[in-house]
């Protein structure tokens, strides 16, 4: 009988051919890891080489990018912006002749959040030593951030919510925010008319600069014993107010007070004068344009308004900036955003300028010569359209010097101006 052969013979063989293809898939996954990893280096190896921060500065002009609103519902402050920048380019090439040279790149920042990230993104790649804007608070509190990370300087013309300065140290801004600016109408409207006790309140409750600035005028009416007997909420893109200002006008107020953007509330203002609102009209910071004019008419007559700016001051800078103004835009003062706009180019420029004399933008890299842009620029003070001006560490505007203004209409109702009626210097805000 012959014998049967044992059966782990059989068993041995079996696994022997199980495990090879096991083996060659660790082998294939272990080879795949590792040409990954080769790859994720090479890919970082590159976007380190492509990154314009590492390489050396050139000798050749510098670019300061802009990200301004010319597009959607900002675009009425975007026109404002671009004539300031426009204007300022004008004004440094004259100013210093021989400094270093510097050049303006402006793009689309339109009035939402993605845009300006798009904007501040494509910016940044290309190089800018430095970036101004976004138009909206809104807007900023979305952009800053990527500007903040990549260590490049911002300047802001027209972010005045609470908060801007503090995203980090590379932001900063030349417009004042809303808690110096608001309350100075506020006192100018009971100051004419101190009997008033029955305040409507209407804000856009989506936007960023308008729920920081209701909060500051609530706080300065709750400062004068005024509690509003209404606060409508409204939406970035409402046009038809009926409905709110019905409800508001059935309580009876003495004051109406608006933390609204300029289309907005160009049309608020003329609804509720249609609907019968004979008082008071207060605004905030979004209406601190002329582009309003065309939207409220006459009824735009008689409102005030805190303001940064004032065409009405006497300095050689102020001079200058209007005399190149008129040169371009007519016989008409500049609005407050334009001189707003022409201040954060100077400011920057004159830091390049400042930086570029001690040698600071002479071998280095592009990331240290924005590093460095940012000290000299916090440490500058500086003879603006709006008065002195400089930084605190945080990169928040100091300035004393402040206007509240009367809008009056021309005869026709479709042009007019903001008349001062009230200077005002703050302490403790000096430059």
């Amino acid at each position: 009988m012959t014998p049967t052969p044992p059966p782990s013979t059989a068993v041995s063989n079996d696994t022997s051919r199980s495990s090879g293809p096991i083996e060659s898939r660790q082998r294939g996954a272990l080879r795949l890891a590792a040409l990954l990893a080769a790859g994720i280096g090479a890919l970082a190896w590159l976007g380190r080489s492509s990154d314009p921060a590492v390489k050396p500065l050139t000798a050749g002009p510098l670019t300061l990018g802009a990200a301004i609103a010319f597009t959607g519902n900002a675009n009425l402050y975007g026109q404002d912006q671009r004539m300031g920048l426009s204007l300022a380019e004008r004004w440094a090439r004259t100013s210093a002749p021989q400094g270093r040279a510097v050049r303006l790149q402006m793009e689309d920042g339109a009035s939402d959040e993605p845009s300006a990230i798009a904007a501040f993104n494509l910016l940044i790649r290309q190089g800018v030593i430095a970036l101004i804007g976004p138009t909206l608070s809104q807007q900023a509190f979305a952009a800053d951030p990527i500007a903040q990370r990549q260590g490049v300087p911002v300047v802001a013309p027209s972010n005045t919510a609470r908060g801007i300065p503090e995203i980090g140290h590379f932001i900063s801004r030349v417009s004042a925010q809303s808690s110096v600016i608001a309350p100075l109408s506020i006192e100018e409207a009971l100051r004419r008319d101190p009997s008033t006790k029955r305040v409507a309140v209407f804000y856009a409750q989506d936007d960023a600069y308008s729920t920081a600035e209701v909060a500051i005028f609530q706080k300065a009416l709750a400062a004068r014993g005024l509690t509003p007997v209404t606060v409508q909420r409204t939406q970035l893109a409402d046009n038809d107010f009926q409905t709110p200002i019905t409800s508001a006008l059935q309580l009876r107020p003495q004051l109406v007070v608006l933390s609204v953007q300029a289309v907005a509330g160009g049309n608020l203002i003329r609804q509720l004068r249609e609907l019968g609102y004979r008082g008071q009209i207060v605004v905030g910071n979004g209406l601190n344009t002329p582009n309003i004019y065309p939207i409220c008419q006459r009824w735009c007559d008689g409102i005030l308004i805190a303001q940064a700016y004032s065409p009405e001051l006497n300095t050689p800078i102020n001079r200058r900036f209007q005399q190149l103004f008129r040169q371009t835009h007519g016989d008409r003062p500049p609005p407050q955003i334009t001189a707003q706009a022409f201040a954060a180019y100077q400011v920057l420029f004159e830091a390049i300028q400042r930086l570029q004399r001690k040698g600071g933008l002479t071998g280095v890299t592009l990331g240290q010569a924005r590093a460095d842009l940012m000290q000299e620029l916090l440490s500058g003070t500086y003879d603006t359209p709006l008065g002195p001006i400089g930084f605190s560490p945080e990169g928040e505007v100091l300035q004393d010097r402040f206007y509240v203004a009367e809008v009056r209409m021309a005869p026709g109702g479709r042009d007019g101006r903001f008349a001062l009626v009230r200077e005002r210097h703050l302490q403790g805000s000096k430059p």
